[in-house]
């Protein structure tokens, strides 16, 4: 069960208009232990430049924080999976924040299956709502037994998972797509705590990667496949990726 507030207050079903009719807006989602997150100060960046680009005005840290805290001594929980949605309905002096609190959750374990997908999302570099693209493309990898979908723009570049990053390991780097994308928050805490670079990939490359592994906030997990090209799990590659992300600090909310 989901526990809701906006603003501060539990949600009512007048408040829930606004989500329920507008899909113009952004969002953050983290998943909270212990009334700790990892990058915080990364999520609360990622709101405030967000509202900035979308409504012309920035939202404060503080009240994000103290919102987020409210709902989860609501919820009676310390670990959660969190989402914070922004709304800036016209004529409001400050923004519209909705604060979802659910169970937490991790990334299931096991190599992954991508299925590539002639889809890039709109004003990619926001996490933004009204997601039907990524969904439908996600769904359809699902009924064909994939367990994500891997978007790419007309050329057959490689941009993104529906709801993860992806990253290639060529044997001494960390490949990340340089393309069209949302910066994720695992992505971000781990790109400078490993041997990253940015490069261009295309479908024709990925026989040319000895790995490959996808992240979200949910954590990280190795890939098996992609369409017909099978990686084997490195172990050591994935053990430095465990590394990097365990060291990386819970900051209190």
């Amino acid at each position: 069960m989901a526990c809701i507030e906006i603003n501060g207050v539990p949600a009512t079903a007048d408040a829930l208009h606004l989500p329920a009719l507008n899909t113009y807006g952004h969002f953050t989602a983290m998943q909270v232990r212990d009334g700790r997150v990892r990058g915080l100060a990364l999520h609360l960046g990622r709101l405030d430049a967000s509202a900035r680009e979308l409504f012309g005005q920035g939202v404060d840290g503080e009240r994000v924080r103290e919102y987020i805290r409210g709902a989860l001594d609501a919820a009676e929980v310390r670990d959660a999976s969190v989402r914070v949605n922004v709304y800036w309905p016209d004529g409001d002096e400050r923004a519209t924040l909705m604060v979802t609190v659910r169970p937490p959750q991790t990334m299931a374990e096991g190599p992954k299956s991508l299925m590539s997908v002639p889809f890039v999302r709109e004003v990619p570099h926001i996490k933004h709502l009204g997601s039907f693209g990524q969904n439908h493309y996600l769904t359809l990898a699902g009924r064909a037994g994939f367990d994500e979908a891997l978007l790419t723009a007309p050329d057959g570049l490689v941009t993104e998972g529906a709801i993860t990053n992806i990253a290639f390991w060529d044997g001494s780097s960390v490949v990340w797509p340089d393309a069209p994308s949302l910066l994720g928050m695992t992505m971000a805490l781990l790109e400078p705590r490993l041997p990253s670079v940015r490069r261009r990939v295309t479908l024709a490359d990925l026989p040319s990667y000895e790995a490959a592994f996808i992240t979200n906030s949910q954590g990280f997990a190795p890939v098996r496949r992609i369409d017909d090209v099978e990686y084997a799990v490195d172990e050591e590659l994935m053990k430095t990726v465990t590394a990097a992300y365990d060291a990386v600090e819970w900051d209190l909310i």
